[in-house]
């Protein structure tokens, strides 16, 4: 078996990257293609003896990669980012075959965001500094001490954009990384790998382990030397991770699942309110911050609908790699099942298919839309992580709040409404990390990130990140008691 696979005309290594080598591994996986269903190549199949080379490499290399200073580590992220901008139109090509994201979205704004990522953190950290303050005369320094090293399991939906949103920060901290991607997309991050070592970074710093989490994760997360782990992806997952890292207490940053609501008032813009609605169909549904339940208030309710279907029923579905497409494929047949088991249950229990309801040829499910839904249903309750909405109506601002925070989810919420006194009203009393208003996804690497309830735990982007990913310290210092004579 090749080392090396072709994907859309791009060379990809299919070995984990450790200490700076390419290592493989006894046993590999199949990677198949969601666009139709075609083997890309044999993964190595990593498991405990590949994550403790890598953790070990990770914490060798980290003293020295502490204690370089700052400018020459803003200074390689740099690079890594210039690596990235180099290489866009390949990780774009590659990352669609794998994960089956819309090519035009990772050429104009995913692939770029992932440079971003990097020459964020790198500047961030520049300027990181919490001003000096002094009790009874006693001087006090706040200073961020890298941890060590850390543990990334990252998801399938957006596999390098999630990736560097944690590889990014991780290593401007100071940190080493052990990453390991989704075996379901694992493509980008060997190429990650690749170019992180072309821009300079140190052998060991960052590591890069394939694999099911069954086989090597525990290894990670519930190894010693490991100082953080973060982690975007399941509950189910999250708990298992939370077990297996808590005979270390080790730090945990957690970005889970979403249930978020839609709320469209009678005074909102109907068609922007739709638009935005639309919206959530972003990535067949794969988002973890879409909007999924749409809760509309009953008089605009049939208006509403009607301009929704109208611009849902326009959406293109097909080849992701079509500049025309607007949806994609599910990212693999499991997810698939999921998805229309989901629907199936719900239309027996007596839901109505507005639009879509169906699969589609292939990996590929029509947009839904499913109204009559009872708030305690399953629809309405559980992610489903696909392109399927619900709708539910409301007649007043108390009950658009009750039906909004009634999950165990608090990732995001979206208001749609023309009173901006509404707005500051119905946004205080939404449980959510985000909130948005009138508009959707916009997003600054400067603001915190994170969900409430069962949605996860911590928060990170700007300070925040650096906040997670190193030990804060406090220095007071005494006014008096130095030896003037000494030097």
């Amino acid at each position: 078996m090749s080392d090396n696979i072709r994907v859309a005309g791009v060379s990809v290594d299919t070995r984990h990257w450790i200490g700076g080598e390419r290592v493989a591994s006894a046993g590999t996986f199949t990677d198949r293609s969601p666009i139709d269903g075609s083997a890309l190549g044999e993964i190595a199949r990593g498991g405990p003896a590949e994550a403790e080379a890598a953790v070990a490499a990770a914490r060798d290399a980290f003293p020295a990669w502490a204690a370089t200073p700052r400018a020459e580590r803003a200074r390689i992220l740099h690079a890594v980012a210039d690596g990235v901008e180099k290489r866009t139109e390949e990780l774009a090509i590659v990352e669609t075959t794998d994960n089956g994201a819309l090519l035009r979205s990772h050429r104009r704004g995913v692939m770029p965001r992932v440079a971003h990522n990097f020459r964020f953190f790198a500047d961030w950290l520049l300027r990181l500094e919490h001003e000096d303050f002094e009790t009874r005369g006693h001087t006090n320094h706040v200073s961020w001490d890298p941890a060590g090293p850390c543990v990334l399991i990252t998801p399938w939906n957006a596999p390098l954009m999630l990736a560097t949103w944690k590889v990014a920060p991780a290593l401007a901290a100071g940190d080493t990384v052990v990453l390991k991607p989704a075996e379901w997309s694992p493509l980008t991050a060997s190429l990650l790998a690749d170019i992180a070592a072309e821009a300079g970074l140190p052998a060991g710093v960052l590591n890069v382990v394939q694999g099911y989490g069954s086989e090597i994760g525990d290894a990670l997360t519930s190894h010693p030397d490991v100082r953080r782990i973060s982690f975007t992806g399941s509950v189910p997952t999250a708990r298992r991770i939370a077990a297996s890292a808590a005979a270390n207490l080790t730090p945990l940053s957690l970005e889970l699942g979403g249930k978020s609501p839609l709320l469209v008032f009678a005074d909102a813009d109907l068609d922007l309110a739709a638009g935005l609605a639309v919206e959530q169909y972003d990535n067949a549904g794969q988002v973890c911050l879409a909007a999924t339940r749409l809760l509309v208030e009953e008089t605009v309710a049939e208006e509403f609908t009607r301009r929704f279907v109208e611009k849902a029923t326009a959406l293109r579905q097909g080849d992701p790699r079509d500049e025309a497409t607007d949806i994609g494929p599910t990212v693999h047949p499991r997810q698939l099942e999921k998805i229309d088991g989901f629907v199936q249950r719900a239309v027996a229990a007596g839901a109505r298919a507005v639009v879509g309801g169906h699969r589609e040829d292939g990996q590929y499910y029509a947009p839904t839309l499913l109204t009559d839904v009872a708030q305690d249903s399953e629809i309405v309750q559980e992610e489903v992580f696909g392109p399927v909405l619900t709708l539910q109506t409301f007649t007043g601002e108390d009950e658009a709040v009750r039906l909004a925070n009634d999950t165990r989810f608090g990732l995001a919420a979206t208001v749609a409404t023309g009173d901006r006194e509404r707005a500051e009203r119905v946004t205080s009393r939404l449980v959510a990390g985000t909130v948005w208003v009138n508009c959707f996804f916009v997003r600054d690497l400067r603001a915190p990130f994170g969900g409430s309830r069962q949605s996860g735990v911590g928060r990170e982007g700007g300070t925040w990140s650096f906040d997670f990913y190193c030990d804060l310290k406090n220095t007071v210092t005494a006014p008096e008691g130095w030896d003037q004579d000494h030097g």
